[in-house]
């Protein structure tokens, strides 16, 4: 579950990891909150999306008729940005922040190197830029550190990153008790990544996290209800938030060929099938192991409500979930909805004989198929205006 930057700093802030001061704006008469007198602000869209500045989401602003013009310029607009789609993130609140003399800029984050199992710290000089491009560019500029969950994060290892920073004096206890912060942070609320870029040393050589990115592991929100509470319903797409009310795992993608798989290797197996026979998916679903009826009511119904999608492709694999249960889904689904677009179902497993006798006994539009290999020819052939049978 990805936050929005005041909500990040706002962590930040309880954990002791030093944020500017600033001021959330969700309608433009709340500027009046922001200090007297005039002065120079920055301006921050909150969004779910990186690449803000060059979107035209940050904008700096040097007396309060230049705030109001921006804060009402982003309020209830879309931001698009190299992050988003076409359409952009709908701007609900800005962020205005006093302007800081900075020295010099940062790049560090923390995020969970599953591969090692270990907590990494990354750092680097190049702070401001895109962390990508560096690592293409210099990968060299990029300092890394593995934390043993068993120990914690050490001294030393705090003491590398500062010395390979270029930091001096004051600044490196400054920087060991940001990075301690920072860390307890991550253990305690289960985030998979946490990221300030920029992370300034200001004229005064202090240290202040000018911009927060931090992500929470979902399957951790169960033990984090205020946490949860945070989630932004409005920076997601709406199937997807629809899928998550009903426990289904969904995903929109671009393609025109929407899948309906239980497990998510076989979701993944299935996608790529469907690429090699010369079709695009129009989505992620994965229905989950314990599929019900109603359960894949609610998915068909999901992935039939996106225009972009010319075909259906139902592939189950019948190991916990019966597959008769869930030819009944998609019989229920079917009649409840108007199907427009070819379906073509693939069912393995447990009872898949009747689930399949089924679908073919039933007056519904719908084509079954054998093998895997059978049923991505079959849509593809579909999506592209041909006969699915």
């Amino acid at each position: 579950m990805h936050l929005h930057e005041y909500q990040a700093k706002q962590l930040f802030a309880e954990y002791g990891i030093p944020v500017p001061e600033g001021r959330l704006i969700t309608r433009s008469e709340d500027i009046d909150a922001v200090g007297a007198g005039s002065g120079a602000w920055v301006v921050k869209a909150q969004v779910h999306a990186g690449g803000r500045g060059k979107g035209g989401g940050v904008r700096l602003v040097n007396n309060r008729d230049e705030l109001a013009a921006a804060v009402a310029a982003l309020l209830g607009s879309r931001l698009v940005t190299r992050q988003t789609d076409a359409a952009g993130l709908p701007v609900g609140s800005v962020l205005v922040e006093q302007t800081i003399d900075i020295a010099r800029e940062i790049y560090f984050s923390i995020l969970v190197d599953r591969s090692r199992e270990r907590v990494m710290l990354m750092a680097s000089s190049a702070g401001g830029m895109d962390i990508e491009e560096v690592a293409a560019t210099d990968p060299a500029a990029i300092l890394t550190e593995l934390v043993n969950p068993a120990v914690g994060l050490q001294g030393y290892q705090s003491r590398n990153l500062a010395f390979g920073l270029g930091l001096q004096g004051s600044q490196i206890g400054a920087f060991a008790r940001l990075l301690d912060a920072a860390c307890r942070l991550v253990l305690s609320c289960d985030a998979s990544l946490l990221e300030i870029n920029p992370l300034v040393v200001t004229g005064d050589g202090e240290l202040l996290a000018l911009d927060a990115k931090l992500d929470i592991d979902d399957n951790a929100l169960f033990r984090h209800a205020e946490l949860a509470a945070l989630r932004d319903a409005s920076q997601q797409d709406a199937r997807e938030n629809i899928a998550q009310q009903h426990g289904l795992n969904y995903i929109r993608l671009t393609g025109n060929i929407a899948c309906m798989v239980n497990g998510a290797g076989l979701a993944m197996a299935t996608m790529d099938i469907i690429k090699l026979h010369g079709g695009a998916p129009a989505n992620f679903l994965d229905v989950g192991g314990g599929a019900t009826a109603d359960k894949v009511a609610e998915a068909f119904k999901i992935i039939l409500s996106d225009p972009q999608v010319e075909a259906i492709l139902v592939n189950i694999f019948g190991g916990i979930v019966r597959c008769d249960l869930i030819a009944q889904g998609i019989l229920q689904a079917i009649a409840e909805v108007e199907i427009k677009v070819p379906v073509v179902v693939r069912l393995e497993g447990t009872n898949a004989a009747a689930g399949l006798a089924l679908i073919e006994q039933s007056s519904l539009a719908v084509v079954t198929a054998s093998d895997l290999a059978g049923a991505a020819d079959k849509v593809v052939e579909a999506a592209r205006g041909g006969s699915a049978a």
